[in-house]
C-alpha cells in the first residue's frame, strides 16, 4: 500500500514569553517543546503541520518570537492560522517568510496546493472577541476557492468549530453564521473534513455532508461537562494533537496522538 500523506494538526498552544505560565499554572512553552519532540520522533514524520489557532496567549510580539523559536526544529512545511487569542498583523510580522499568510489582504486565509490533500484555511477571528465569525466576504472567498479545484480532495481548516459541542461551557463563544458555512460546504463534495480547534478537546460530528472535528490542545484541555451549567474550567489531561492521513483509495483517516512518554509498546501474544 502506498504511504499516505500525513497532516499533523496542532492546536491551541497559548504560548507566553519569558517562562510565564498560562493562567499561572500551565507551562505552555514546555508543552510545545514536548510536542515538537514527539512530532520529530514519529516514523514516518508528518509531511506538513497546520497550527489551528490560539498560537499565543495575548498576541504580543515577544510571544510570537518565542513561538517562532519553539517551532524552529521542525523541518516540514508549517501552516499557521490565527485564533481568537491571536492578532493578524502581529502573526504576519513574526513570520515574514510565510508568504501564504498574505494571500488574502484583509484576512489570514489561504489555499495550499502543494500536497496530495488541498488545504483551505479560513480566518474566523473577530478582534477583541472570544467567539468567531464567517462574514459574507470570507464565505464568498471560501466558495470561490473550493470551486477552483472541484476534483481535488480538500480539508477546510478554521479555529472556531461550526457546530455545537453540547457542552454549554464550550459553546459560550461559538462561531457565527454556521448555517451559511454549511450551505457553502454542502456545494463542494470534495471536502473531506472541516478541521478546527478552539475548544481544547477532540470532538467530531457530521456537518454539511462531511465530518467536522476539533483537535485537543497541545497544552491544557477544557473540563468536559455535558450537564449544561458548569463554569468554563481547564484540566491537565494529556496534551495531544491530531494526525490526518490521506490516500485517494481511503480518503481521510484521522488519529489522536497523545504527547508524553508512556509504558510500552508491548508485543501482543
Amino acid at each position: 500500500m502506498k504511504r499516505p500523506f500525513v497532516l499533523a494538526q496542532v492546536s491551541d498552544l497559548h504560548i507566553k514569553a519569558q517562562g510565564q505560565l498560562s493562567y499561572g499554572v500551565v507551562d505552555t512553552s514546555g508543552m510545545l517543546r514536548g510536542c515538537v519532540r514527539h512530532l520529530l520522533a514519529l516514523r514516518p514524520q508528518p509531511d506538513a503541520i497546520v497550527l489551528t489557532g490560539d498560537l499565543t496567549d495575548r498576541a504580543l510580539p515577544e510571544e510570537y518570537a518565542a513561538l517562532r523559536e519553539l517551532l524552529a526544529p521542525l523541518p516540514m512545511p508549517l501552516y499557521l492560522m490565527p485564533g481568537n487569542h491571536d492578532e493578524r498583523e502581529a502573526l504576519r510580522a513574526a513570520f515574514p517568510e510565510h508568504a501564504y499568510l498574505r494571500q488574502s489582504p484583509e484576512f489570514v486565509q489561504y489555499a495550499i496546493e502543494d500536497h496530495p490533500l488541498r488545504l483551505v484555511a479560513l480566518d474566523t477571528l473577530i478582534p477583541g472577541e472570544s467567539g468567531g465569525e464567517l462574514c459574507e466576504r470570507r464565505l464568498g472567498w471560501l466558495d470561490r476557492m473550493l470551486a477552483r479545484a472541484p476534483g481535488k480532495a480538500t480539508v477546510v481548516l478554521m479555529h472556531h468549530p461550526p457546530f455545537k459541542t453540547l457542552a454549554e461551557n464550550m459553546d459560550q463563544h461559538e462561531l457565527r453564521n454556521q448555517q451559511a458555512l454549511a450551505a457553502v460546504i454542502g456545494r463542494h463534495p470534495q471536502v473531506q473534513a472541516v478541521l478546527c480547534g478552539h475548544v481544547h478537546r477532540p470532538i467530531e460530528t457530521r456537518f454539511a455532508g462531511t465530518i467536522a472535528s476539533t483537535a485537543p490542545s497541545a497544552a491544557h484541555q477544557m473540563a468536559l461537562d455535558l450537564g449544561g451549567d458548569a463554569p468554563l474550567r481547564f484540566v491537565m489531561e494529556p496534551p495531544a494533537y491530531r494526525l490526518h492521513a490521506y490516500t485517494p483509495d481511503t480518503g481521510l483517516v484521522s488519529h489522536t496522538a497523545y504527547i508524553g512518554e508512556f509504558a510500552g509498546p508491548y508485543p501482543l501474544r
